[in-house]
């Protein structure tokens, strides 16, 4: 054990030495200039003041800096507390380096010394200004007996840094007539012409909004948050931001506005009323759409209502295993209404909507339906799989256009069938022998046909729906072209008036769904040139009559025809349609639009009242490979005719 003398001497030295780091610490923190010197870049750092002297910075700026006002850069000598804090000898310590640090030594009077020393000592005791002893007044009186005084000059500089300071103390604080008595005082140094602008405008501004905080206030209050429209609490804090839209307190207002939305979210939501739930977020979001307490209430309420949509769709699911479609459909329903996006709904809707929609017929078959009211019989149609497709194609692939964007998930639910392929001469000849109807490349003379010499296309004014691709007459089992938008649209309201049935052209998005046939690569049977005769396109093998030959082909591919050929003379893709991505482009129902952005997700088609173009979906056989892409997609006059153009229909089931 140390004695006790040992333990005192032990005492003496430990105290010894804290008391010298502590003094050691307060020089440093007071009088770092004799710790430290400045370098050349740090007093380069200095502020300017409008003057034009140099102004060193009091420890800290409390202004705001704008787009106009350099940033400071505050160095180890400016560290520390604000100088008004300090003593007066260190506020004179602090000064005078400044007035020291100019090119060329001042000699002063007494009586200049004098009052620099009174105006360095109000300056220290804050008296800044008001009364003869302040230290504006002192400066100024010194600035008389030598307008070129350093000193004095950095001490007005100093009187106008603490004046700003202190006006927008009482700015913030809602102190207008505090800020109006410095403010005058301000306006009476030579140099602070800005400053006093800036600071007179946030004046009259706080003098506009106080009236209108204290009514939002009192509208609180009663509970009127948000009603009436044109007198509540919200529309009053929105008028004040308008006037000031960095007031910190009509944006708590408005906040304390949104958390009580948000709570009301959450209680409809404890009581299984989403409705309501969605009523309140929609109105919180309308204060702020990018507030972090919206996103964090919406996330919770969403995370409940798919825990509950989800176990409701597990009931349908039950119910529809037992056969009970009915109770299947209501509870799918109630899951839906509680999230629109509840996993596996899609997956649902295709084993409920397959258990109805193929009630007298089965995905792949074939059937035709027979005339009511004449002999014959409509073409042969095959039965669609109901499903789901990606619907457009990717940037990454080649021949992308941004017509084919976004890429979007579409559902096929609804009973489908397609003829099996397209509409041929004899089948048109019959329409037109029955109705009467006037073909438009008969009733407006001509059709944009393949010129052989020349390897173009060209208008013929004599070419007709009875002519092929070359304007030569074309057999009964080819596909019908030459004809328009209009033609086809007119020939499938011809067979569901004499079938009893709805026939119609394919939409867009029904024509993709049916050519891609449940692939994903860029051609239903691939994602390159075929291996072997899959449909009618441009080969680089193939030739002309004349011996042309393709100048942007399938490289390596036959087919042997060089324009149109028999409809179903090819391989049929997954889903049995023939000629689907080859032979003749095909007309469908749809109006172009520039990409997919709002396109209709259900498979229907996206009509706009007096759209003047029309789609045309499908390769031809002088597509390049490019536009047989099962994404590629073209538009029209709707009274366009050509040698390359053609239809097919589908039929509701």
């Amino acid at each position: 054990m140390p004695s006790s003398k040992s333990e005192r001497r032990q005492r003496a030295l430990g105290g010894a030495i804290g008391v010298g780091l502590l003094g050691l610490a307060m020089l440093y923190h007071f009088f770092p200039s004799l710790l430290h010197l400045p370098s050349e870049a740090d007093r380069s750092q200095r502020a300017v003041r409008p003057g034009g002297f140099m102004a060193p910075p009091l420890g800290f700026d409390r202004r705001p800096q704008d787009a106009q006002t350099p940033a400071v850069r505050i160095n180890e000598l400016d560290a520390g507390p604000p100088l008004s804090l300090a003593p007066r000898a260190v506020i004179a310590e602090r000064l005078r380096p400044a007035a020291a640090s100019s090119a060329t030594p001042q000699t002063e009077t007494p009586a200049l010394t004098d009052l620099l020393a009174r105006a360095a000592d109000a300056l220290g005791k804050g008296n800044l200004s008001g009364d003869e002893n302040s230290a504006m007044n002192l400066y100024m009186q010194a600035l008389k007996l030598r307008p070129d005084s350093n000193r004095a000059r950095t001490g007005l500089a100093h009187v106008q840094q603490r004046l700003v300071a202190e006006i927008e103390d009482d700015l913030t604080s809602g102190d207008a007539d505090a800020a109006q008595t410095t403010l005058q005082a301000l306006q009476q140094l030579p140099d602070a012409g800005a400053d006093s602008r800036r600071l007179q405008r946030s004046l009259e501004t706080l003098r506009q909004v106080r009236p209108l905080l204290a009514h939002a206030a009192d509208l609180m209050g009663q509970g009127h948050e948000m009603q009436p429209d044109n007198d509540s609490a919200l529309s009053v804090y929105r008028k004040v931001l308008d006037i000031d839209p960095g007031n910190n307190v009509a944006r708590q207002g408005l906040q304390r506005i949104q958390r009580k939305l948000l709570d009301q979210a959450l209680g409809a939501v404890a009581q299984d009323d989403f409705d309501g739930a969605d009523a309140a977020l929609a109105q919180a979001a309308k204060i702020d759409p990018n507030s972090t307490a919206l996103q964090d209430t919406r996330g919770r309420i969403e995370g409940i209502r798919r825990q509950r949509a989800e176990t409701r769709l597990q009931q349908a699911g039950t119910a529809l295993d037992g056969g009970d479609l009915a109770l299947a459909q209501k509870l799918r329903d109630q899951a839906l209404a509680i999230s629109p996006d509840v996993p596996g709904v899609n997956a649902f809707d295709q084993r409920l909507h397959n258990a109805r929609v193929y009630a007298n017929y089965r995905p792949g078959q074939n059937f035709s339906d027979a005339y009511v009211d004449i002999s014959g019989n409509a073409p042969t149609m095959v039965v669609i799989p109901t499903g789901s497709f990606m619907m457009g194609s990717a940037d990454s692939e080649s021949g992308h256009q941004a017509s084919e964007s976004p890429l979007h998930k579409v559902d096929i639910e609804h009973g489908l069938a397609v003829s099996r392929t397209e509409i041929s001469v004899a089948q048109f000849r019959e329409f037109v022998r029955e109705s009467g109807y006037v073909p438009d490349s008969v009733r407006l003379h001509g059709s944009n046909i393949y010129d052989g010499r020349r390897g173009t296309m060209r208008d013929d004014s004599d070419a007709t729906w009875e002519d092929d691709y070359a304007g030569r007459p074309s057999r009964p089992d080819h596909p019908v072209v030459n004809v328009s938008w209009r033609d086809a649209e007119a020939y499938a309201a011809w067979l569901s008036k004499h079938t009893g049935k709805n026939y119609r052209l394919l939409s867009e998005a029904e024509y993709e769904y049916v050519m891609r046939a449940g692939t994903t690569t860029p051609y239903w049977w691939g994602s390159g040139s075929p291996k072997r005769e899959v449909e009618n396109l441009p080969g680089s093998r193939d030739r002309s009559p004349l011996r042309r030959s393709w100048t942007h082909a399938f490289k390596g591919y036959r087919d042997g025809y060089w324009g149109d050929a028999p409809v179903g003379h090819f391989a049929p893709n997954p889903f049995g349609l023939y000629d689907i991505d080859g032979n003749v482009s095909e007309w469908v129902q749809d109006c172009w639009h520039d990409n997919y952005t709002r396109a209709p997700r259900d498979g229907s088609a996206w009509v706009n009242p007096g759209c003047g173009l029309r789609m045309i979906r499908g390769a031809s056989w002088g597509s390049s490979p490019e536009q047989s892409r099962s994404a590629f997609r073209i538009a029209a006059e709707p009274d366009t005719r050509s040698g390359r153009v053609g239809f097919r229909v589908a039929r509701d089931l």
